[in-house]
């Protein structure tokens, strides 16, 4: 009997779109049970770390979303060969992350000076190291992250950089290679048909 699978996230995509992304390009039918922002309070103080999303796979319960998307991309054949590739794979995604940190910190600084003086070390510092080299890596892997095939990190970030486009629709101007890598994971069928039928009445 096939494992059943449950995501637990909020009702956006965020740090869960990965995981979702995984799953319907691998077929893999899951339960996608979304935390409204209103319910999530009375939730929170029963969630290990307070945090999601989760992944229950026959009821044992996954954390952290890298890790979970590491193991779903397992799962439909995303992973390296061994374990030199998936070390490529994941210093990408440990990449992404370091991006994401900064971002974030930028997006939710509350004082006016310091957020400026955030934006502009992400315009001039961050965003031209770290989009500048994952560029690079996209033109010399075939249009992709590592590897030179498509691998749960592509799409990982292609998941991801949409919450960041919301407030940033420029984010990957400078960068045709990453606009190009998006554009393949994106036209990859059945991870097409699922942004297109996905819930549009949240943010994404």
């Amino acid at each position: 009997m096939a494992p059943k699978y449950k995501l637990t996230y909020f009702d956006l995509g965020g740090l869960g779109e990965s995981i979702r992304f995984l799953f319907h390009y691998g077929g893999i039918e899951f339960i996608d049970n979304r935390v409204s922002m209103a319910d999530w309070p009375a939730l929170k103080n029963s969630i290990p770390l307070r945090q999601m999303p989760l992944l229950e796979v026959d009821g044992k319960v996954l954390h952290q979303s890298v890790a979970i998307s590491r193991y779903v991309g397992r799962l439909v054949g995303l992973a390296g060969k061994n374990d030199l590739e998936d070390c490529e794979i994941d210093a990408v995604v440990d990449t992404i992350t370091d991006f994401r940190l900064h971002f974030m910190k930028h997006r939710f600084e509350s004082n006016p000076e310091a957020k400026q003086a955030l934006k502009e070390k992400l315009e001039k510092e961050i965003k031209p190291l770290i989009f500048g080299q994952m560029d690079l890596w996209a033109q010399k892997n075939n249009g992709y992250l590592a590897l030179g095939r498509l691998t749960w990190a592509d799409v990982y970030f292609v998941a991801l950089i949409v919450s960041f486009m919301l407030s940033e629709p420029e984010l990957l101007e400078n960068y045709p290679n990453l606009r190009a890598m998006q554009q393949n994971v994106l036209s990859i069928p059945r991870i097409k048909a699922w942004v297109e039928k996905r819930p549009k009445d949240v943010v994404q």
